[in-house]
């Protein structure tokens, strides 16, 4: 398989669920500006809305959209258990990708990580994402994880957290939420990722041009 990413971004949850999992893939780094891998080719050949991640199968199938690869790694790599076997687990994965890629990364992170957002963009944002987090500590508070184990959501949602860093969220107001958060940054497939794309991006950050 070859996963095409760009550091730090939500392709990092499929890194999370390679290494959970003990696959072997090749990593092909994408430049979310200039839409080139760092060979130089042109990514929007392989999606041509530029958009990360990507997953090239061992068949030459690409698949885009990242709760879609998601799932699929999960049915590819049984042995990872990582998604619910039983058909109303699957819809309680379903629920949680969807509702981790519209109403948090999407509706609430990307106003806030947009430099170009208008400011009543990200304050309506920062409003709507406040009560999103809300409903999440509800959750979160005496369950370890999203479902009964770890799994894709999970890789997705410790991946969306991670990006509170760089806006004014502060986990800390939500005490669950934080220590899970916090948890899941110890475990070895998710520390692994998370190292091996703060490194990249700091490269990546050293070869763009100043201004």
């Amino acid at each position: 398989m070859q996963l095409y990413f760009s550091p730090l971004s939500c392709s990092a949850a499929t890194r999370i669920c390679l290494y959970e999992a003990g696959a072997e893939a090749t990593f092909i780094e994408v430049d979310n500006t200039t839409k080139r891998t760092l060979d130089g080719s042109n990514y929007l050949e392989v999606n041509p809305l530029g958009l990360v991640p990507a997953l090239r199968t061992d068949d030459g199938d690409v698949l885009t959209e990242n709760a879609a690869i998601l799932q699929y790694l999960a049915g590819a790599l049984p042995q990872a258990d990582l998604a619910p076997a039983d058909s109303r687990g699957r819809v309680r994965l379903q629920q949680w990708l969807s509702f981790i890629g519209t109403e948090l990364h999407k509706a609430t992170f990307s106003p806030l990580l947009d430099a170009s957002a208008a400011e009543g963009a990200r304050s309506y944002a920062l409003e709507r994402g406040a009560r999103r987090l809300a409903y999440l500590e509800q959750h979160l508070t005496g369950r370890e994880f999203l479902l009964e184990r770890f799994s894709v959501a999970d890789a997705y949602l410790v991946t969306v957290l991670g990006w509170c860093v760089a806006t004014p969220i502060d986990l800390k107001k939500w005490p669950a939420l934080s220590a899970y958060f916090a948890r899941l940054q110890e475990r070895p497939s998710v520390a692994k990722a998370f190292l091996e794309e703060r490194a990249r991006y700091a490269a990546q950050q050293k070869r763009k041009p100043r201004a």
